[in-house]
């Protein structure tokens, strides 16, 4: 009866056990070890020559403009993203909203982006945007309308990386809030309609809070993914022209070998800004969320 009752306390604890050992090994042992390293001036080809400086590293990184370049062109990023790929999907989901034939072939088609390999889809758009014989500025010019140079220019480039973006993440979001949309009971808008209520009075009092715990789980996390953007500037502009889209990860990745004392520093100080703006949001927004 000893052993049964023992085994009842401990059998939670053994169920999450595997779970848990993968957290460790693989989210709080890394995040732990970059903290190590962002003290240490590291040498990639003889660690025994590595040494310890406290604080050196975060010094240097608040003092350089580089830095600042970087995380200045990934907030511009992430807004820009955040902004469209919210505002876009959510418009899409209204008109998609309807159960029928149609719509459920519209809702895959622009799902498929999200299911393909950003490697494809970075390509692909490298060619559409290709300055001479791209598929963009030949309907620009078809249209009369002036061409762009897109990823070769600074100052085009980082809209170009914010438009494929968008592209291949707003499928994803709006099927979410395509079945948070579908989850609303009908007799809600039958009550509306009976005050009188017009159509944006009801989307606007009764869909979006109602859609609220979708969208709020949309901007975290379109807002920690766009942070940690890297994959796509890393295929279509390798930061550049002139660093104009140099991210903070992409940032990182460039100290990879020739500092990775200086690179873990920059890792946690990421770690820190995702951490605070999700504090943020938490703080200023969840309150605002309501929960049927």
């Amino acid at each position: 009866m000893d052993k049964r009752r023992l085994w009842e306390a401990v059998r939670p604890y053994v169920m999450i056990l595997p779970a848990m050992a993968g957290i460790i090994l693989f989210v709080i042992y890394p995040v732990l070890y970059l903290v190590k390293l962002s003290f240490y001036k590291y040498n990639l080809l003889n660690a025994s020559r590595s040494k310890f400086i406290g604080l050196d590293n975060f010094t240097q990184i608040f003092t350089r403009g580089d830095f600042y370049s970087a995380l200045i062109n990934t907030v511009v990023y992430t807004v820009g993203v955040v902004l469209l790929t919210l505002i876009l999907s959510l418009l899409i989901a209204v008109w998609l909203s309807r159960k029928s034939r149609f719509n459920a072939v519209v809702q895959a088609g622009i799902f498929t982006p999200h299911i393909i390999s950003i490697v494809s889809i970075a390509l692909v758009w490298m060619w559409m945007m290709e300055p001479s014989y791209g598929l963009l500025n030949f309907l620009l010019k078809s249209l009369g309308l002036p061409t762009s140079q897109w990823l070769q220019s600074s100052r085009t480039a980082m809209m170009s990386i914010i438009i494929v973006s968008v592209w291949q993440g707003i499928g994803y979001y709006t099927l979410i809030i395509v079945a948070a949309l579908q989850s609303i009971p009908p007799s809600i808008y039958e009550a509306a309609a009976l005050d009188n209520a017009g159509k944006f009075k009801m989307f606007y009092k009764i869909t979006l809070p109602l859609i609220s715990p979708q969208l709020f789980f949309i901007l975290i996390i379109m807002t920690i993914g766009s942070f940690k953007v890297f994959d796509t500037v890393k295929i279509m502009t390798g930061g550049g022209p002139n660093n104009a889209t140099t991210t903070l990860v992409y940032y990182i990745y460039e100290f990879r070998t020739t500092s990775i004392g200086y690179a873990s520093a920059t890792g946690v100080v990421l770690m820190a800004i995702i951490a605070l703006l999700t504090f943020v949001y938490f703080r200023l927004l969840a309150r605002k969320v309501h929960y049927q």
